[in-house]
């Protein structure tokens, strides 16, 4: 049985995680494992963009990285970028891991190659912090933010570096202040490197849809930095090149008042960097109704807004408990988006209890009558610490050994019609006419709406143009001499040009060539029909890569 550690004595607890000092000096290997591929990594449209490597910095293990005590030495390693050196585990004392259930495989590979090499594992972050019972191979465990269960950890290795007989887990009781976060170690990176910059602002939803585990691993009223912490992490990441940042919060508009409240100094920013940043963020439907927020986000720069949808069935969003996405009908609060130059992406779900014969068809509609590009489509999985698991666990309804299929889940139709309903779904909202013609309507009316530089040609620099000249070489080869949809490309950048929007021709060819393949590897079977499935697709892909290459 694991060790669970008790919270910190009244005599230590003035000191905080960021003013603990070590006895004894340690080196910090701190490694982030490889993503799963996914719709939403975009992993194939890097070869277009050159440097490009990986989808966005790690939040998470880079702020562990600056709360590590200067007196001990670290290294970071991003599995995207590139694989762990056997040197470079054994230079280290202990190694640091962080992921989430995307990539629940990687982190045990992770955790096999450091045991191999003789040193002490610690995982932390969202995956271990809500299912601690997926990892029993790991030696110590952080569950929950940082705060004192990273002091714990921190003295537990000044202590020692010899692996416990027996795993220890130590979870969060008080929470480090979101205001005292550190910025992340962003020096530590080549940003060129990867498709977005990324920034939190808050941590945690008040709301409490069934499917989802975020009120149980960060609460219901979020917690936030400031207006300054924010404008100086997205100074760093402008100053190393990136060209988008996406706001990692949970949901941006978790509380409504601090978002307005923060985007009057985005503006100023925005104003300082003549508008040659964009910014995106995930948040709930229900920010249609703020029309404030909305000015303001869209003199602040936001081009793009991800949105939990899930379904457009009305009783299904009640019966999940999604009430907030029927405040307002869907289209009519995508076009209110759309109005201010904010480009929707989408989240569904299919395999509802309250799926239908007719649900394929009527997901298809809705993809043509919205005109969201990006619907990234999973088959619903039953995370831990969510109701959905707990409801179905009672019906006997989750599968504790899930084996080949793609969902823990005991569908209400056959796992075999859920699998063949989303490959139908998949096939059409991703052939290149329909992506193409959700692209068309965005291109006339989002696009306009958006802000633009006012001295563009200040970016015209020479790094700028010989960067811009090689990736649209690569959209060419690849997407308009190369693929079988060349003249749905060619048209799309014929009529971008005439407009003189070249920065559009970049970002729906690069956009749409991922998902395109990545949806024929779907419909074909090749990829995984949840992003949660630990179904092995990984290493073939890669193979196949390899006798490319």
């Amino acid at each position: 049985m694991p060790l669970e550690t008790l919270p910190l004595e009244e005599k230590v607890e003035t000191v905080s995680v960021r003013g603990f000092k070590p006895r004894n000096r340690r080196r910090i290997l701190c490694a982030f494992p490889r993503y799963s591929y996914s719709f939403g990594t975009f992993n194939h449209a890097f070869p277009l963009m050159g440097d490009v490597k990986a989808f966005m910095p790690p939040q998470g293990i880079l702020l562990v990285v600056e709360l590590i005590p200067k007196e001990w030495e670290v290294k970071f390693v991003d599995e995207n970028v590139r694989r762990i050196t056997p040197e470079e585990f054994a230079w280290a004392d202990a190694v640091f891991v962080s992921g989430m259930h995307i990539q629940r495989q990687r982190i045990h590979d992770l955790t096999r190659r450091a045991h191999d090499a003789g040193k002490i594992v610690a995982l932390g972050g969202p995956s271990v912090s809500s299912a601690p019972e997926y990892y029993p191979d790991v030696d110590l465990l952080h569950c929950g933010e940082v705060g004192d269960s990273t002091l714990r950890l921190f003295q537990q290795l000044d202590e020692t570096v010899e692996r416990p007989s027996e795993q220890i887990i130590f979870r969060t009781v008080e929470r480090l202040p979101m205001a005292e976060f550190p910025t992340p170690a962003y020096n530590r990176l080549e940003l060129t490197q990867y498709l977005l910059g990324s920034v939190q602002f808050s941590s945690g939803c008040p709301y409490t849809c069934e499917f989802c585990d975020i009120p149980a691993l960060y609460g219901r009223n979020p917690r936030l930095k400031s207006p300054e912490q924010i404008v100086q992490e997205l100074d760093l990441l402008a100053e190393g090149g990136c060209v988008s940042v996406y706001f990692v919060d949970d949901n941006f508009i978790g509380n409504p008042k601090a978002t307005a409240e923060l985007l009057p100094h985005l503006i100023e920013w925005q104003k300082k960097w003549d508008y040659s940043v964009r910014l995106a963020c995930e948040a709930t439907l229900n920010l249609s109704t703020h029309t404030k927020i909305l000015e303001q986000m869209r003199e602040a720069g936001f081009n793009n807004v991800f949105f939990g949808i899930e379904t457009p069935d009305p009783n299904a969003l009640k019966a999940m408990k999604k009430g907030q996405n029927l405040r307002t009908p869907i289209l009519e609060a995508i076009r209110t988006m759309n109005s201010y130059g904010m480009e929707i992406a989408a989240g569904i779900i299919m395999g509802l209890d309250t799926d239908t014969p007719e649900t394929p068809q009527a997901l298809i509609d809705f993809a043509d009558i919205s005109n969201i590009p990006i619907m990234t489509v999973n088959i619903l999985y039953a995370l831990p610490n969510t109701a959905l698991y707990t409801r179905l666990e009672k019906e006997n309804r989750v599968l504790h050994d899930a084996g080949d299929r793609d969902s823990n889940i005991v569908f209400l139709q056959p796992y075999e019609t859920v699998v063949r309903n989303w490959q139908k779904v998949i096939g059409y909202v991703f052939s290149p006419e329909a992506l193409y013609a959700r692209y068309a309507y965005n291109a006339t009316h989002t696009y306009p709406n958006q802000i633009q530089p006012k001295h563009p040609a200040k970016q015209a620099t020479w790094k700028n143009i010989k960067r811009a000249i090689n990736i649209f070489r690569r959209i060419v080869w690849r997407v308009g001499i190369c693929s079988d949809y060349r003249a749905l490309f060619w048209k799309m950048a014929w009529r971008e040009l005439k407009l003189g929007h070249v920065e559009a021709i970049f970002q729906i060819s690069m956009v749409a060539h991922h998902l395109i393949t990545y949806s024929r590897e779907c419909t074909q079977g090749k990829m995984q029909s949840s992003n949660y499935s630990i179904r092995q697709v990984e290493e073939d892909r890669e193979n196949e890569e390899l006798a490319v290459a």
